[in-house]
């Protein structure tokens, strides 16, 4: 089943001898990485293996969102909310970004107590959030017929459209110089005494000191290639986009029956708010104990399938040389079948809360796959053992509306400026080095 339309962006047809810095990846993180180290001043090669932005990046549900995130993305989101606002200048493209605000329901007291309890988060920052009462929820929401105990409401968060956002950044990063390279998958990197010195594409060699990994689902697996146990797994999140509606909420909702937010066009992108599906596959067991704590506590939200992923996951290869085709060339777009059955049931419990939905026709189905860590937060670090290497990477479907803030900072950790926020939650080596991996539940 095709993805949704991305924007387009055609590569470079030559490849540059030398860079300073190759970027690996062309979703929201790796072009936001790409355009922020290109407007510092360093030359840049952005090598993706398909098409900008055509998996995660694009089959996100366009959220751009402080409210309920892990606490410890709070600073990373909170540099995120300043740079949205003046990306389309920055740029010269619509990303199609607004703020119109992003409600989370609270169906019980305690969900209500809970949302509550997390405002502390943001106790520190100037950002319109607060809780409302259920009459306060529906005067936000007229025509609503949620039965709410009230909300989490964040007037400052907002939306983009996925499917322009990446390549905006990227054509922006262009504009700057920074060599766009679409259908140019990197089979690996190349060291000189120890350290980082280039890169191997399948269209030939990039001569650079330093490398970031933003390869998304595919980190592990190239950095496993590389010598490097990145705990990762992929879980899959279906959407629906209708048509354009009339009458439809202006704000985004999240309740555990259904999430929404308003497009461009006029439509909506719906999904279930709840629950995603975990596929059962090689790497399923491999990285069992990092992940098991993660288990414990989500289980409710996650849907175990064993299937065809199992089989196709067995035949790609845990390692290859430089001279022969990698896996990435293989699979260009990872391109997962959305389930019908969550889909569905999301409309049927949008369309009990709110009426006007009656009347939406669904133009458009598909299916993405979120790269997750063991804790639901992102690696954004350099790696000690290969000195010149970084990983962006696992931003457990959080990637979209903190991409921007995420390409600061790994650009800064890059440089070796000082970082935009603290990165130490983010280390790689949080995984190897004896911490306690702790999972904050509800977010």
């Amino acid at each position: 089943m095709p993805g949704p339309f991305v924007v387009p962006v055609h590569g470079d047809l030559d490849l540059p001898a030398k860079v300073d810095v190759v970027v690996i990846g062309g979703g929201i993180i790796g072009c936001s990485t790409a355009l922020e180290l290109a407007e510092r001043g360093m030359t840049v090669a952005l090598c993706e293996k398909g098409g900008i932005g055509h998996e995660q990046s694009s089959r996100n549900w366009g959220w751009v969102r402080i409210t309920r995130r892990d606490p410890r993305e709070v600073p990373l989101m909170a540099e995120a909310l300043r740079i949205w606002p003046d990306l389309a200048k920055r740029t010269g493209r619509d990303l199609g970004y607004t703020r119109a605000g992003v409600a989370f329901a609270c169906a019980t007291d305690t969900e209500f107590e809970e949302h509550e309890r997390w405002l502390e988060n943001l106790k520190d920052y100037q950002i319109d959030s607060r809780m409302v009462s259920g009459p306060e929820f529906r005067e936000l929401f007229p025509g609503t017929e949620m039965d709410v105990k009230g909300a989490l409401f964040t007037a400052v968060d907002g939306r983009a459209e996925p499917q322009q956002a990446a390549p905006a950044i990227a054509e922006a990063a262009r504009d700057r110089g920074v060599h766009v390279l679409t259908e140019c998958a990197v089979r690996g990197i190349q060291t000189s005494a120890g350290h980082v010195s280039g890169v191997v594409t399948e269209r030939g060699e990039i001569a650079c000191e330093q490398v970031v990994l933003a390869g998304g689902a595919w980190s592990s697996l190239f950095a496993r290639n590389t010598g490097l146990r990145l705990p990762q797994l992929k879980v899959k999140n279906s959407v629906i986009r209708t048509k354009p509606l009339q009458g439809g909420p202006e704000s985004a909702i999240w309740s555990n029956g259904f999430s929404i937010r308003k497009r461009m066009d006029g439509g909506y992108t719906v999904a279930d708010g709840f629950r995603n599906i975990v596929d059962i596959v090689p790497d399923s067991f491999r990285y069992f104990k990092d992940f098991l704590p993660a288990l414990g506590s989500q289980w409710k939200s996650l849907m175990l399938s064993f299937g065809g992923r199992f089989l196709d996951e067995v035949r790609v290869p845990n390692s290859w040389s430089m001279d022969e085709a990698s896996p990435f060339e293989y699979c260009r777009v990872l391109d997962p079948k959305p389930s019908f059955t969550l889909q569905d049931k999301a409309l049927q419990n949008l369309r009990r809360a709110f009426p006007v939905f009656e009347k939406a026709e669904v133009a458009q189905r598909w299916a993405g796959a979120i790269d997750v860590t063991p804790d639901a937060i992102p690696v954004i670090s350099g790696v000690d053992d290969i000195p010149g290497f970084f990983i962006a990477t696992g931003f457990s479907g959080h990637g979209f509306g903190i991409g921007p803030a995420a390409g600061r900072l790994a650009a800064d950790l890059v440089c070796a400026r000082a970082p935009v926020v603290d990165p130490a939650p983010y280390r790689f080596n949080r995984f190897s080095d004896g911490s306690k991996i702790e999972i904050i539940s509800g977010f």
